[in-house]
């Protein structure tokens, strides 16, 4: 297994980034989708990311347990880390430390496949401090997924402006 992390803000190249990687390495890369249908606004976001990519991509979609999908051997663009907690956190009634808890437990069952995995999140925190508790509470949860998924990276990469910039 081999994971390679991408994080940065929103719109700063990430997503396009791991597409290129993940085309690079497979002729036939999987798409693992994590979001949900919440609106129309994501539901245009979804098409609109469907449409960025060719035939040669497959998708599957799984809101929260990653480590039931079947995808061993093949090159994995996983997207997002963001959306997937996101569903994870509602789930759990906005409980931090269940909701981590409940992402660290699939993202070790994810890590047992055998394949090629890329990672995008979302850098949260960065700029405005959030408003809300439960924006606060997500914030947080964000901040130490992304540390724990960056630990166990072979590679880690935070975009800025649409620039890769290599951390480890």
């Amino acid at each position: 297994m081999a994971v390679t992390f991408i994080s940065g803000g929103q719109r700063s190249g990430k997503s396009s980034y791991a597409q290129q990687l993940a085309e690079a390495s497979s002729k036939q890369p999987v798409y693992l989708a994590t979001a949900r249908h919440w609106d129309e606004d994501f539901s245009q976001r979804i098409e609109r990311h469907q449409r960025d990519r060719g035939p040669q991509w497959t998708t599957v979609e799984e809101e929260k347990h990653l480590g039931r999908v079947a995808l061993e051997k093949r090159t994995v663009l996983l997207d997002c880390i963001t959306l997937w907690l996101t569903n994870i956190f509602h789930d759990n009634s906005c409980d931090v430390e269940a909701a981590l808890q409940v992402a660290k437990n699939e993202w070790e069952l994810l890590l047992k496949k055998n394949n090629e995995l890329i990672v995008v999140s979302n850098e949260l925190g960065m700029g405005i401090h959030a408003r809300d508790e439960v924006s606060r509470k997500f914030t947080d949860l964000q901040g130490w997924m992304n540390q724990h998924i960056a630990r166990r990276a072979d590679r880690v990469i935070l975009m800025v402006s649409g620039l890769p910039l290599i951390i480890k």
